[in-house]
């Protein structure tokens, strides 16, 4: 009992100390619903008026301390804290550009044979995706070689001694299988192919986006009430 707002007490007095520093509170909504609402604990509302307690000093006597919060709900915030924040900013879902980027970004430097148009098309098909869902379908196609790799009946060995899965008709295909390769003690010596732009359409075309219409038209709705464009 009374360790929580303690804690928050400690957080900002770090932070003052420490300035110039920013805190950040990611779902904010979490700590700082509704006040009366019937599953709001005790230790919750302790905890909620002590962020408030700490947030009045904020700014004041130029201490250089940055609150910042995020959430995806701001109609449930408490109105109290809502007022504590002198800017509500409300950030979109990223635009065609930043998808292309976010692509980029999230395959770094894994081996692939994707040019700049491929990015744009991936970009164009993935409207409405957060950056979220790209991070997602990005994972899921880094195991697509993997796979190709496992279920690969042939492989051609390469110049530099590696062998790596292909299909029947190319030239020097040997029929074997990546467990008969690790049998052998090959298992260093194979490698997967680089990721294609087929692989990206095989996921998206199960892919759907997480945020829909309606969540939108909310923090839009929102934002025309009590904040402003990002």
């Amino acid at each position: 009992m009374g360790e929580s707002e303690k804690l928050v007490s400690n957080l900002f007095q770090m932070a003052r100390e420490n300035a110039p520093s920013i805190i950040f509170i990611d779902e904010i909504d979490s700590l700082c619903g509704q006040r009366g609402e019937g599953n709001e604990s005790e230790a919750s509302r302790r905890i909620k008026t002590e962020l408030l307690v700490q947030m009045q000093g904020v700014g004041n006597n130029d201490q250089k301390v940055l609150v910042l919060a995020a959430t995806n709900t701001p109609y449930a915030l408490d109105q109290a804290i809502r007022r504590r924040f002198d800017k509500r900013i409300y950030i979109p879902l990223p635009d065609l550009k930043a998808r292309q980027h976010m692509f980029k970004v999230h395959l770094g430097d894994t081996p692939n044979n994707l040019t700049e148009s491929d990015f744009e098309m991936l970009a164009r098909k993935t409207d409405g995706f957060s950056g979220s869902d790209i991070a997602v379908c990005v994972k899921d196609v880094l195991f697509e070689p993997v796979r190709k790799t496992q279920d690969a009946m042939y492989f051609v060995k390469s110049s530099g001694g590696m062998w790596i899965p292909c299909g029947p008709k190319q030239s020097g295909a040997i029929q074997t299988t990546m467990q008969d390769l690790a049998a052998e003690g090959l298992a260093s010596k194979i490698l997967p192919p680089p990721i294609t732009r087929t692989d990206f359409d095989k996921v998206l075309a199960r892919q759907r986006p997480t945020v829909s219409k309606g969540d939108l038209e909310v923090h839009e709705r929102f934002t025309k009430e009590f904040g402003e464009e990002g």
